[in-house]
């Protein structure tokens, strides 16, 4: 049987008036309607499409490259509400429902919102859901601290900034960890900073400790570079000033400054640094 709601190469295996029928390595076939055939595409050639259901949830492929797949995570824009819920565009020509049923509050139209997009196993549609907790493992962790990770940023909260982790599981950035412009839809590496004893999972955008040191030193070069080898940035300079210029704490600059004066690539003065 053909997967739908992912993307995959097919072979072409016949040519009808309606399009071109393609085949898996099991025989199972889907058409692709005429308009989406490429020039010059022979029966026994493959071709990679995505594969979805029509309006009468028959199985149908396109060459059009949908902005989410199955059971993946994506910020998403209402395109408009109707009686069955909203419906979102993922880019194809046909747009992505989420019931009312999977919606925390009622989606409003031209807004954008993270969803989870998944096939109901008893229509076989592709379907979102506005509730993320729904689709994520909330009992057993199968990350550990100072893990990198891979976040997707779903939105503020009073104390930070929402992601999901590797796609499982949520966690939190504290607004104290956050040293440059973060938006939801963002897709970021990340660490895991703490899993505490209810399975809630603190986040940073930096490794902790003396590895987060050569990243950020990095960065310094580079901005001292842009800046023509001077900023006027030193170990007395107010915090604020640092996160808006570096992004990035002052205890995190005061470390990297360190290292770099170290290896005789900066000097210090009481007006800021200068590359060497």
């Amino acid at each position: 049987m053909i997967e739908i709601g992912t993307t995959q190469t097919l072979r072409a295996a016949r040519a009808t008036q309606h399009g071109m029928f393609l085949e898996n390595a099991e025989g199972d076939d889907v058409l692709l309607p005429r308009k989406f055939v490429p020039e010059g595409l022979e029966e026994g050639q493959e071709v990679e499409v995505f594969v979805y259901t029509d309006s009468e949830d028959w199985p149908i492929a396109t060459t059009q490259r949908p902005f989410v797949e199955r059971d993946q995570f994506a910020l998403l824009q209402v395109k408009e509400v109707s009686g069955l819920g909203a419906w979102l565009d993922m880019g194809l020509d046909k747009d992505l429902l989420v019931p009312f049923s999977e919606q925390d509050k009622r989606l409003e139209t031209g807004k954008y919102y993270p969803v989870y997009v998944y096939v109901d196993p008893e229509t076989d549609r592709m379907v979102a859901s506005a509730r993320l907790r729904r689709h994520l493992d909330t009992e057993a962790v199968t990350v550990a601290e100072g893990e990198e990770v891979e976040l997707f940023i779903t939105g503020p909260s009073d104390l930070g900034v929402k992601a999901i982790i590797n796609g499982k599981h949520e966690g939190l950035i504290f607004e104290s960890d956050i040293f440059r412009p973060i938006h939801a839809g963002d897709r970021l590496k990340g660490y895991v900073k703490k899993v505490r004893e209810d399975r809630k999972i603190d986040l940073s955008l930096q490794p902790e400790g003396y590895a987060k040191v050569e990243p950020n030193a990095e960065q310094i070069l580079e901005a001292l570079r842009k800046a023509d080898g001077f900023l006027p940035l030193h170990d007395k300079s107010d915090p604020e000033l640092i996160r808006q210029q570096l992004h990035m704490s002052k205890k995190t600059f005061k470390k990297a400054i360190g290292g770099l004066y170290k290896q005789g690539l900066i000097a210090l003065s009481d007006s800021g640094i200068r590359l060497k």
